[in-house]
C-alpha cells in the first residue's frame, strides 16, 4: 500500500490514530496520468529530434535505392527541394522522366549541367556533342542529380538497372559536381579550340561554380 501512496494513486489518510486509504477521484487519477503521459511523450519526442538532428549533422550516408517509380520519385522530391543551384548529367531517357520537373523550377533556381541525345534541353544545359563513346552501344547512360551542392543522386540507367545512389557526403557531391563541370568544360572547349583558353576557362568555371 506504502509504494501506491507515494505513486500518488491511493491517499493516506490518519484519524485518531487510524490509518485509513482510500483511492483518488477517478478524474483526479485520470487527469495525473494524462498528464504525466504527456510529460513523458514530451521528453522522448525532444530527445528524439535531438537525435535526429545531431544524426543529420555527424553521419553523412550513401543509401542504396531500388525500383524504378521510388527512384523517379525521389529524384522529384530532390529537384522541388531545390532553393538555389540544381547541377545534372543526364541521358535522354533520365532527362524525359524529370523534364517537367526540371522545368517547373528553371525560373527560380539556377539548372546546370549536360544532357546527352537530349533535343532542346533548358536553359543552361549544356547538349553534349556527339562522339564515339556517346553512340557505342556499351557506353552506361549513368545520371547525376544535386542540390544545392547538399544533397543527390546518382546512378546508372534505369532501363538497364533499377537501383541509385543516395548521398548527403561532401565529398561524394564534390566529386561529382567537379566531374559534371569537367564534362561541360571539355564540351565547351571543343567549340572554342581556335581560342587562347586560359582566360576563358577561369571565368566559366567562376560562373560555373557561382564565384566559387
Amino acid at each position: 500500500m506504502g509504494n501506491l501512496v507515494e505513486k500518488g494513486i491511493v491517499m493516506k489518510e490518519e484519524i485518531n490514530d487510524t490509518t485509513r486509504y482510500s483511492p483518488l477521484p477517478v478524474e483526479i487519477f485520470l487527469q495525473k496520468a494524462q498528464s504525466e503521459w504527456q510529460s513523458t511523450y514530451e521528453g522522448i519526442s525532444d530527445s528524439l529530434k535531438k537525435l535526429e538532428t545531431f544524426e543529420e549533422k555527424t553521419d553523412n550516408r550513401v543509401i542504396t535505392l531500388k525500383d524504378n517509380k521510388t527512384i523517379i520519385s525521389y529524384c522529384q522530391a530532390l529537384i522541388k527541394k531545390a532553393e538555389q543551384r540544381i547541377v545534372i548529367s543526364m541521358w535522354d531517357e533520365m532527362y524525359e522522366a524529370l523534364k517537367e520537373d526540371l522545368s517547373q523550377v528553371a525560373d527560380k533556381v539556377t539548372v546546370q549541367g549536360i544532357t546527352l541525345h537530349v533535343e532542346n534541353p533548358i536553359k543552361n544545359l549544356e547538349a553534349h556533342r556527339i562522339t564515339p563513346y556517346t553512340e557505342t552501344r556499351s557506353t552506361e547512360h549513368w545520371f547525376i542529380l544535386s542540390i544545392d551542392s547538399k544533397e543527390m543522386i546518382y546512378g546508372p540507367s534505369l532501363e538497364e538497372r533499377n537501383v541509385a545512389f543516395y548521398t548527403d557526403d561532401p565529398v561524394h557531391i564534390y566529386l561529382l559536381e567537379d566531374y559534371v563541370w569537367h564534362d561541360v568544360l571539355v564540351n565547351r572547349l571543343v567549340r572554342r579550340s581556335q581560342d587562347d583558353l586560359q582566360q576563358w576557362i577561369t571565368a566559366e568555371r567562376k560562373s560555373f561554380f557561382m564565384g566559387k
